[in-house]
């Protein structure tokens, strides 16, 4: 493994939002990389919350992971993105997905064909971003000579969410990463980030979510918390244990070809601001080292 590894929180979505700003100061003082969040419904917003953390914080990267593309146009995602990276340049990644579909169902916006959706959606929005004028008519996204009046003033990351090896292809490329589902083991990764590479430009970033515990009731706690997701516990799945076991493990996923890794503590972690330090301060130097 080398120092190019970045590790970062995810903001657990059960919490209020009005616990992300204390959170994401005691992520980067416990000196994280990255801070993640993500948009369930019908929970926080996440660009508001980017816009709160980045506001909060000197240095970390805020990523969303991930916009659900059926709930937002793709000219008004174009338009957001770029605000907040004109904003706070480098340090923000917006990634984008086609949503859990039960709730898209939910809320009218369903589409027929996800990746159909996925594939329009991400070329649309990367030439926005790019700067350039576009026109196209899809069978989602529609843009009649629509251009951004401030554009990103460099090139803007754009991160897609992916799990089958055809939208792993074209998170590779259409993107400037791709992130994994949760809950995969080390051979899922391996596998997955294969997939996605195969289409990528170099420097492609390959991020992986894991759920980690710490503690004698890991192992349970962890895969308790991978059960509610209806993923399958077991070694290999998430990390559980002290800071050199869940190294260990991130360890893993760098060998297998994953550049960046968000760790999510469980829902029933009773003190998040030790288990912030405890990933900056125990496991992020014994994973460098790894």
């Amino acid at each position: 493994m080398t120092n190019r590894l970045r590790m970062g929180l995810v903001f657990p979505p059960a919490l209020p939002p009005e616990s992300i700003r204390p959170l994401a100061r005691s992520a980067e003082a416990a000196g994280l990389d990255d801070f993640w969040l993500s948009e369930d419904c019908f929970k926080e917003s996440a660009v508001a919350s980017a816009m709160a953390v980045l506001a909060a914080t000197e240095r970390m990267r805020v990523g969303i992971g991930i916009l659900p593309v059926p709930l937002r146009s793709v000219a008004q995602a174009a338009m957001e993105i770029a605000t907040i990276d004109r904003l706070f340049p480098g340090r923000f990644a917006a990634g984008i997905g086609h949503g859990v579909q039960p709730w898209m169902e939910q809320v009218g916006v369903r589409a027929d064909a996800p990746l159909t959706l996925l594939r329009e959606y991400a070329a649309a929005l990367r030439r926005l971003l790019d700067g350039e004028r576009v026109s196209v008519s899809g069978r989602y996204v529609q843009l009649d000579d629509v251009a951004l009046e401030y554009p990103p003033l460099e090139p803007a990351p754009l991160l897609i969410g992916a799990a089958g090896p055809k939208s792993l292809a074209a998170a590779g490329e259409l993107g400037t990463g791709t992130i994994f589902a949760l809950g995969l083991d080390v051979d899922d990764t391996r596998q997955s980030t294969a997939t996605t590479l195969s289409t990528a430009s170099p420097g492609h970033e390959v991020i992986a979510s894991m759920i980690v515990a710490t503690g004698p009731d890991a192992r349970e706690r962890v895969d308790a918390e991978l059960g509610t997701y209806g993923i399958p516990g077991g070694p290999g799945r998430g990390a559980a244990g002290d800071a050199s076991s869940v190294a260990k493990q991130i360890g893993e996923l760098a060998a297998a070809g994953v550049t960046a890794i968000s760790i999510q503590p469980c829902q029933d972690e009773p003190d998040l601001e030790a288990f912030i330090t405890f990933l900056g301060k125990e496991v992020k130097p014994l994973a460098l080292d790894t």
